[in-house]
């Protein structure tokens, strides 16, 4: 596998999962991308609790070229 590093901002896009089709720009290639949704909290004993829901996407090293695809990873985290 050969990658080449890259500086600078790029666009991405998410496939697969809950952020299917998002885009964003990324810096420097991240090999992951984390995204976090909020869930509702009942019967919260501290006061300002909350959970979020985080998902992982991986980068696919086969797309070189933007936009930069990332791919979801159901057995993360």
């Amino acid at each position: 596998m050969e990658t080449t590093e890259v500086t600078g901002w790029q666009i991405a896009v998410l496939d697969g999962g809950p952020a299917h089709g998002l885009r964003m720009k990324v810096s420097d290639r991240p090999r992951t991308i984390q995204v976090s949704c909020p869930c509702q909290v009942e019967g919260a004993s501290v006061e300002g609790m909350r959970a979020e829901a985080v998902y992982v996407y991986r980068r696919d090293y086969t797309v070189t070229e933007e936009p930069l695809r990332y791919g979801f990873d159901i057995a993360s985290p």
